[in-house]
């Protein structure tokens, strides 16, 4: 029977979990040990459990934020996704993967620019996206 909630049952979850059990065993006997070098290797090892958390869910055993349907709740169930990027999901937007198109801005109201002439423009609009925005009294 599956549970009524989605909370990521995968094999980068519990990988990353395991690993990081490891590293924070490790830091605790580190500090028990008064042992400079065991508290960073187990730092070391929990550093290690988020890359390898990452990596596994980029190459589509995590999951994408939010529910999934009960039939890709198996441990065993890869994500065919994982490779375009999910969106809203900050694993894969760190990867450069699921980026969304880049949208004109347009600000209008109290925004002030220069046109140029040492003159400012009060209510001057802002269009485009990026560096290279077009700044001044409208779209050119």
């Amino acid at each position: 029977m599956f549970d009524e909630y989605d909370e990521g049952h995968t094999v980068a979850g519990w990988t990353g979990v395991a690993v990081a059990t490891a590293g924070t065993s490790l830091v605790g006997v580190g500090v028990c040990a008064v042992s400079g070098p065991l508290l960073l290797a187990g730092g070391v090892v929990v550093v290690v459990s988020a890359l390898v958390t990452w990596v596994l869910h980029l190459t589509g055993w995590g999951k994408p934020p939010g529910v999934r349907p009960p039939s890709e709740w198996g441990m065993r169930v890869r994500d065919a996704g994982a490779r375009d990027g999910h969106p809203g999901c900050l694993g894969c937007r760190l990867a450069g993967r699921g980026r969304p198109a880049p949208a004109a801005l347009s600000v209008a109201a109290p925004t002030v620019a220069g046109d140029g002439t040492g003159v400012e423009v009060l209510g001057a609009a802002m269009v485009g996206a990026g560096p290279r925005a077009d700044v001044g009294r409208g779209a050119s």
